[in-house]
């Protein structure tokens, strides 16, 4: 399965995925809610910022993931912490997810730079950063462009 992820531009998640300083991503929220449950180990993430330039700029393969039990604001923050130096998280982001009920916490293999292609979202009614696709490239812009 392949997962379209819109990444935080202001924290530079993006630039750390691809440079090897980051090998892990987060979601929280107080209920469950995507990517909760929709990803497995061996899914395909297409990484996109969240700067409304709308092109997808690399990838990854999902090594594992958590997907936690209803947690503590004391457990949720224990998780962040523990996977921090996986997590990069800066301090705004940190913030931002530390204390929420549900956390998916997925880790990161073969992350790689891709020339970038634009994502064609209209097919999608929710406005989340999160889509799981099925097959990514249904979903190119021009699709003179190929994904190795």
């Amino acid at each position: 399965m392949d997962h379209v992820v819109y990444l935080d531009a202001k924290a530079r998640e993006l630039e750390n995925l691809i440079n090897g300083n980051k090998s892990m991503i987060v979601r929280g929220a107080a209920g469950r809610k995507l990517p909760y449950g929709r990803v497995k180990e061996g899914d395909v993430l297409y990484f996109i910022n969240n700067n409304s330039d709308g092109k997808i700029r690399a990838r990854g393969v999902v090594r594992s993931v958590y997907d936690s039990g209803k947690l503590s604001v004391e457990e949720s923050f224990e998780m962040i912490i523990r996977h921090q130096d996986r997590l990069q998280l800066p301090d705004r982001q940190f913030e931002k997810l530390a204390g929420k009920r549900y956390l998916v916490l997925i880790g990161l293999n073969d992350v790689e730079k891709l020339d970038p292609f634009r994502f064609d979202r209209s097919s999608f009614t929710n406005m989340d950063d999160w889509f799981p696709v099925g097959n990514v490239e249904k979903y190119i812009v021009n699709h003179l462009s190929k994904i190795a």
